[in-house]
């Protein structure tokens, strides 16, 4: 073949949709994903202008008051699409309740649900699960952080990781069984000022069990020697949640 007649090949677009395990015979795949972003203020005396406002806005999230501030909260807020959060939450925390408070950069999270390829029910996984977790008015207890692994971690054999992942994971699900500690992971890559890899919020109706899985999980591998920073913790104590 002459060059005249050659036909290059450009690079092949990345393959960038969730996939979990096969169901019903067919691999599952998902472009969906449902964002989550956590806001923290300050100088907030009465939260019944805020919950009054929440309640009015269609908004679907959860207020907490911040445990480790008087006058502290903080909103979560959920939704598939991100565009939300620079439409709906923007005007809303522009309101004259919100904009009233001092807000607290440094607790801002924002990430996005995400698979591991293993997972039985992906859109439970991506979408249903995570927003349960959140919204679940017998879960009033929160404990939110950002976290960003070592570049060790990455350099690890593929299944060594998922040896050091399944400790974590293990964990969290003895935990769940016993109705004390429930996860929500995002991923926030790119998404963090602090270039943190994950957002992890524990969810649940008592205090205690959220601060002693952080503890069994100093344990792991994956904290112990992976982990390059942790946090900072936003505790807080539900006040207002959207309906399920």
């Amino acid at each position: 073949m002459s060059h005249a007649t050659e036909t290059r090949r450009g690079p092949e677009p990345p393959d960038i949709s969730e996939k979990g395990g096969v169901r019903n015979g067919q691999p599952q795949r998902s472009d969906e994903r449902l964002f989550m972003q956590l806001v923290a203020f300050g100088g907030c005396r009465d939260t019944r202008p805020l919950v009054a406002t929440l309640a009015a806005s269609g908004v679907t999230g959860v207020l907490y008051e911040d445990v480790n501030d008087p006058r502290g909260v903080a909103l979560l807020t959920l939704s598939r699409d991100p565009a939300a959060f620079v439409q709906l939450v923007r005007a809303l925390l522009n309101t004259p309740a919100f904009a009233a408070l001092a807000q607290k950069p440094e607790y801002t999270m924002l990430g996005r649900t995400y698979a591991i390829g293993y997972e039985p029910d992906l859109e439970e996984t991506l979408l249903e699960r995570p927003r349960r977790t959140a919204l679940n008015p017998s879960w009033t207890w929160a404990v939110w952080y950002p976290l960003r692994r070592s570049g060790r971690f990455a350099q690890l054999p593929a299944e060594e990781q998922r040896v050091i992942l399944a400790e974590h994971g293990a964990i969290g699900m003895a935990f769940g069984a016993g109705d004390y500690a429930h996860d929500i992971r995002l991923a926030c890559h790119g998404l963090d000022k602090s270039d943190n890899d994950f957002v992890v919020g524990l969810v649940g109706k008592d205090l205690y069990p959220l601060s002693k899985v952080v503890e069994t999980m100093r344990k792991t591998q994956q904290t112990s020697l992976y982990l390059e920073r942790l946090g900072p913790f936003f505790v807080g104590r539900v006040v207002w949640q959207s309906p399920l």
